[in-house]
């Protein structure tokens, strides 16, 4: 499907993105310190399953691992997405619970 080497981060545009089918999926964040909050999921119609979904977001937070930083998930996809995927509450900052 995807893999990290599909991923960009457009710092100007505070979003990661990948590009599938000459579509755009993105998830929009806001880096504050040491945390990064990730406000919006947007993926096309077209391509949009649930593998996708849950593909191109374990890429954004392997990412997220490898720059050392804390995870604030402000979209409800995103928090729905932690939930479901236990190995990943450890990313949020202390005191945040989802």
């Amino acid at each position: 499907m995807i893999s990290a080497k599909d991923l960009v981060d457009n710092e100007f545009l505070r979003q990661y993105e990948v590009k599938i089918d000459d579509q755009l999926a993105k998830i929009e964040y806001s880096l504050q310190e040491r945390k990064i909050f990730l406000t919006k999921l947007v993926i096309p119609e077209d391509v949009y399953t649930d593998d996708f979904r849950d593909s191109f977001i374990k890429i954004v937070f392997e990412d997220i691992v490898d720059r050392n930083l804390s995870v604030v998930p402000t979209s409800p996809e995103i928090a729905k997405f932690v939930r479901r995927n236990r190995q990943y509450k450890s990313m949020l900052p202390v005191g945040v619970r989802i």
